[in-house]
């Protein structure tokens, strides 16, 4: 995940920070330290949206097979995984405020990346849940994709971008079992180039449940995958904060964005941050039969 600009009014402060050197090193430590003071927090809300949707989307005859031969559980593809933090989450006893506290703890900061990586193995195994799902992980940044995968939180992952090039084979291959999609950073600059190859040709489609900055416009993406006979919702009972705004020009930009893009930031970004709207994307019989108000509650 990176934190990229939006699209903009002239005129109006273009300016948001950057955060793309945090998911360049070897395991997660500059992301907790450098997030963690900007209280950044979508995947803490993500945490229970993503449990509550997935005991709901349906099951393909190509998913893999349950312990024990028990029920089929359901794949989830993590768009933007970075660290495999989703992940973490998704399928363990932890919260988002004990990881900020283990990768900035002083114990933690000595060890070397081959130490931490063994630490964190036996962390995570300790705290599994019973009802974990495999889940995949996809992003631009090799070292993040390959701490996930070293430490168990990613089943698999790739280092593609389908915004430049379609999918490869495998990765095609890898997600025909998905049922559900998750993005909780990035969605600013992915478009539907990302999602469409990747649904073209399936025979059952899964859902896409994306944390999306109120600052940009979701549109695009949802009218490209209504061609595929999905049905895009956002969430209007509430919003999502996603992280402090590091200087009074970043704030000036979100205004600006916020109110252009339609939204009223009084209240959400006029309080110091960045916020979410859940947008979710699904067959449309289904949407029509289970609306996303009913989903949650």
């Amino acid at each position: 995940m990176t934190t990229a600009g939006n699209e903009h009014t002239p005129g109006t402060p273009t300016h948001m920070t950057r955060f793309d050197a945090i998911y360049d090193r070897p395991d997660p430590r500059s992301y907790f330290e450098v997030l963690g003071p900007l209280e950044y927090q979508t995947p803490h809300h993500a945490q229970s949206v993503f449990r509550a949707l997935l005991p709901l989307v349906g099951l393909p005859e190509e998913a893999p097979g349950g312990r024990d031969g028990g029920e089929p559980r359901a794949t989830v593809l993590d768009i933007c995984c970075s660290y495999g933090i989703n992940a973490a989450l998704l399928n363990h006893h932890v919260t988002l405020d004990e990881l900020y506290k283990r990768y900035t703890s002083p114990r933690v900061t000595r060890l070397t990346t081959a130490e931490l990586i063994a630490s964190d193995r036996a962390y995570y195994a300790a705290r599994r849940r019973p009802d974990a799902v495999p889940v995949i992980g996809l992003d631009i940044a090799a070292p993040a994709v390959a701490y996930g995968q070293a430490v168990g939180l990613l089943d698999t992952g790739f280092v593609e971008n389908l915004e430049t090039a379609p999918p490869s084979p495998q990765l095609y291959r890898a997600t025909r079992g998905t049922r559900l999609i998750t993005v909780t950073g990035g969605s600013s600059f992915l478009s539907a180039r990302t999602f469409r190859p990747l649904l073209k040709g399936r025979r059952e489609l899964p859902w896409l449940a994306a944390f999306v900055l109120r600052t940009g416009s979701y549109q695009g993406i949802a009218d490209e995958l209504a061609s595929l006979g999905l049905t895009t919702e956002k969430d209007t009972s509430r919003t999502y904060r996603q992280r402090r705004f590091t200087d009074p020009e970043e704030q000036r930009y979100a205004l600006a964005a916020v109110s252009a893009a339609g939204d009223d930031p009084r209240g959400t970004e006029t309080d110091g941050y960045f916020h979410t709207a859940l947008h979710l994307t699904r067959p449309a019989a289904q949407a029509a039969a289970r609306p996303l108000r009913a989903l949650l509650g």
